[in-house]
């Protein structure tokens, strides 16, 4: 009897494995040199979102609804993008910008997606810059050109990237982060990248307004009324 019953639970176990299996490869039919775990991470995306939304993990949401007048201007600062140039954020002058450390190998993978919806639908008030690092897990192990290929032919990114580097307060820290976690720069705000995919906006003048965790999506409402 006990046999059957585990032979049973063996058969249900495969046929489900099979069905993810399967629920995996159409996700990705399009999908180009990604590693499996990848892939179940890009398939997962969904439900993961929808677990950490009903458990409240890592929504942390900062406005800053009277920007202070930042000591240090943002657009004294450039950022070097993975294809060797240079982007001038006095460029961005009007804009609006996002600005989010990312990752390649990571639960949170797919808001380059919404990342690039967003870049798509406001591009003519707002600039949206990815920022590659390695700082959480060991997540980002590609070089900057393997980043930008990934990005493109399996999330159509067009938006700048920048060349890799580390958002984490350290000695390393990528100037434009140190700006971003630094009161006495931006004249409010400490909090530093939670994991990857935290996200900055910046308004139109050069301020800080919102600091918005990884697990709050790019085009959640929150993150829409903020940009528009």
């Amino acid at each position: 009897m006990k046999r059957k019953k585990l032979k049973r639970f063996l058969i249900v176990i495969g046929i489900l494995a099979a069905c993810f299996f399967i629920y995996v490869e159409i996700v990705n039919r399009n999908s180009k040199h990604m590693t499996y775990r990848q892939k179940i991470l890009k398939a997962i995306y969904p439900a993961f979102m929808w677990y950490n939304k009903l458990a409240g993990k890592r929504t942390k949401i900062m406005d800053n609804q009277k920007p202070a007048d930042s000591p240090y201007s943002l657009y004294n600062l450039s950022v070097e993008l993975n294809n060797g140039n240079k982007l001038r954020l006095d460029s961005l002058k009007g804009k609006k910008i996002l600005i989010v450390n990312t990752a390649s190998d990571c639960g949170y993978t797919n808001q380059y997606e919404d990342l690039q919806k967003l870049h798509e639908k406001y591009k003519d008030k707002l600039v949206v810059i990815g920022f590659p690092a390695n700082d959480f897990k060991e997540q980002e192990k590609g070089t900057d050109e393997e980043i930008a290929l990934f990005c493109k032919e399996n999330f159509g990114v067009t938006f700048p990237l920048a060349k890799k580097s580390t958002v984490i307060k350290d000695d390393q820290q990528n100037e434009i982060f140190k700006w971003l976690t630094d009161k006495t720069k931006n004249g409010w705000n400490e909090q530093q990248p939670t994991w990857n995919f935290s996200k900055y906006l910046v308004d139109e003048n050069g301020a800080l307004i919102n600091y918005f965790d990884p697990a709050v999506s790019p085009v959640s409402d929150e993150v829409i009324k903020a940009i528009e």
